[in-house]
């Protein structure tokens, strides 16, 4: 069984890995992708083994909360948590410019160690109520010997409180209250600016689930949607949506289609013609029976396609998710040496715990995190909206790379007019095909049909390659044969007769009004047949790796760079160093550049 839950309470690449490995470690579950944007987990598990409820605790254990509960709503959830978090960064904010003032003299308190009390009792009431939530995940991860990002935040505070209590009391020198209200208002604030951004990623899947309507007219009577069964007589009036698929018993009406099929061209419903969940009703009046509901209906089939790619992985993030699970203890480490080189060569404790302090905060692994997963849900996301359903995050990643692509000819190519069986060249067919040549990729059709037939319909197609009166395994093995060349593969075909060849193709190509086992088998779907979305599809997986590679190579390198310089790698050189407000300002704003410039997907054309 494969099910998609919701995953609350991950803010970074290391709590999303803690998650993937817990759920792993599970007995029954065969394979887990926790998607970090998304906050979520695809998990494909034997239900005879473990339940949904022994994941939830095994999730639970580690520190964070997972969603099976059907009465339980996940958006509620999250914009209460969201509503919570806003009013934490206004209140940091505040306490913030109260401790501010108080530090450069705005406000006017005497003598210093007044001050210094007047600070402390700020940054405590920040600590106890914008910051708790860094602390209670600190201490859960702690229980299970982990650590991730709240964990660096709750460290950088905590020394620099307790160090500046220390001087505050009993010491000389600079007190860093200031600091530690900065540092959590600063994350906080990222975290504001980010969870806004992730929204905007997510946004083709709720697109979706809005075409369907949240009730249904039975015998006159307004039923929730969730109530229908198949057989059921439906009533759609002008200007309403077709809540669930159906066969038309009485009416007749125009019905737009595009937002499943994407031709803006209304069709003509008549007693006899199927109808789509989540298209309009343009004029008319339609009375149809239910012949798929719930999650049986193409919409709803969609809907999880989609939802499962955008929380599926590429091969890419599986690296960075390795990286994560060591990068908060390797930060911490180096945070010590800092303090410990400062300390013992310097002789100086305020430099030695503010280089450390600046390490902790500095470092970010929740870029890394997002930085593939932000962008594969942006793509999949307007792929979806392009009629392009993708099932898989690495068939987006690979599809730009393929240089040999087999097609079928009848259903792919061809199609077949209903009146007289006449057989024609699909529309825009040539120029899709021309359009996958001049992007490199040889094209190379198969067929069971007659050698005359074949040439003539690949002549026309513009395909240079053809064989004809092939077997399913005949299109097996020349994928398998170009595949030895050296060469990515991609597979295009309808029908069960090319389930052998989608199967061992490195990416699958299925036409929507193909078969069911097509589908199934295929990596990508193309919901209108039009074939023109193959070379749309590998421009967006271009554009989409792209990004990936941009916000991957920026996330380390923000590491790689900004780490020494928080330590204070120059201050003997120049006298510069990072100090821990600026190095929280800069960690807060690497998490929110990704997401941002994963967004610009989106813009794109």
């Amino acid at each position: 069984m494969k099910k998609t839950f919701a995953v609350l309470g991950m803010m970074c690449a290391g709590c999303s890995a803690r998650v993937e490995k817990t759920l792993a470690a599970v007995e029954g579950v065969r394979e887990v992708s926790v998607n970090l944007p998304g906050r979520s987990a695809l998990i494909d598990f034997d239900e005879h083994v473990v339940t949904a409820e022994g994941l939830k605790e095994a999730v639970t254990k580690a520190g964070y909360d997972m969603v099976i509960e059907e009465d339980r709503n996940v958006e509620a959830i999250e914009r209460r948590r969201y509503v919570q978090l806003r009013r934490r960064v206004l209140l940091s904010w505040l306490f913030a410019a109260f401790c501010m003032a108080v530090s450069m003299k705005w406000l006017d308190v005497k003598p210093q160690s007044a001050a210094n009390q007047t600070m402390m009792l700020i940054a405590l009431c920040n600590l106890l109520y914008c910051g708790r939530g860094f602390y209670v995940t600190a201490w859960k991860q702690l229980t299970q010997l982990s650590a991730n990002m709240d964990t660096l935040v709750a460290l950088s505070t905590g020394i620099s409180f307790l160090y500046s209590t220390y001087v505050t009391f009993w010491g000389q020198g600079y007190t860093y209250f200031d600091a530690s209200i900065m540092i959590i208002t600063f994350v906080l604030t990222g975290r504001l600016i980010e969870e806004r951004a992730k929204n905007s990623t997510a946004s083709a899947i709720r697109e979706l689930m809005g075409l369907q309507p949240k009730t249904a007219r039975v015998e006159g009577v307004e039923v929730p949607i969730s109530a229908l069964q198949k057989g059921d007589t439906i009533e759609v009036r002008a200007g309403e949506k077709i809540p669930v698929d159906g066969m038309v018993v009485g009416g007749e009406a125009r019905v737009d289609e595009s937002a499943m099929t994407g031709e803006s061209e209304l069709v003509q419903k008549q007693p006899g013609s199927k109808v789509l969940s989540g298209t309009l009703l343009k004029d008319g009046t339609l009375q149809f029976k239910a012949t798929q509901v719930g999650k049986d209906t193409v919409l709803s089939n969609m809907i999880r396609m989609v939802q499962e790619a955008q929380g599926s992985k590429a091969p890419v993030q599986r690296v960075v998710d390795r990286v994560a699970l060591i990068f908060v203890p390797v930060v911490g480490g180096i945070a010590l040496l800092t303090f410990l080189l400062w300390y013992l060569v310097g002789g100086d404790v305020s430099q030695a715990v503010l280089s450390a302090v600046s390490v902790l905060v500095i470092a970010c692994p929740c870029a890394m995190g997002l930085a593939t997963p932000t962008a594969l849900m942006v793509g999949i996301g307007k792929a979806a909206k392009k009629n392009i359903l993708i099932k898989d995050a690495t068939a987006l990643e690979l599809i730009h790379r393929v240089r040999a692509m087999v097609v079928d000819k009848t259903g792919t190519v061809t199609q077949t007019q209903p009146p007289g069986g006449e057989e024609t060249l699909k529309p825009h067919a040539r120029e899709a095909i021309n359009e996958l040549q001049q992007m490199g990729i040889d094209l190379y059709m198969m067929s069971g049909d007659k050698e005359e037939k074949v040439s003539h319909w690949a002549r026309e197609a513009g395909i240079r390659h053809w064989q004809s009166g092939v077997m399913p395994q005949d299109k097996e093995h020349l994928v398998r044969q170009l595949q030895q060349e050296g060469r990515v593969v991609a597979m295009v075909g309808d029908g069960i007769n090319d389930s052998q060849a989608l199967a061992v193709a490195d990416v699958s190509i299925a036409m929507g009004g193909g078969t069911d086992v097509a589908m199934d088998v295929a990596q990508l779907t193309l919901m209108t047949g039009d074939l023109r979305r193959i070379p749309e599809a590998i421009r967006l997986s271009r554009r989409t790796v792209g990004m990936i590679h941009q916000n991957l190579f920026w996330a380390f390198i923000y590491n790689i760079i900004c780490i020494p310089l928080a330590a204070g790698a120059l201050r003997g050189l120049c006298d510069f160093q990072i100090t821990p407000m600026w190095a929280a300002a800069l960690m807060a704003m690497s998490s929110v550049s990704v997401v941002l410039n994963s967004l610009r997907l989106k813009w794109k054309k």
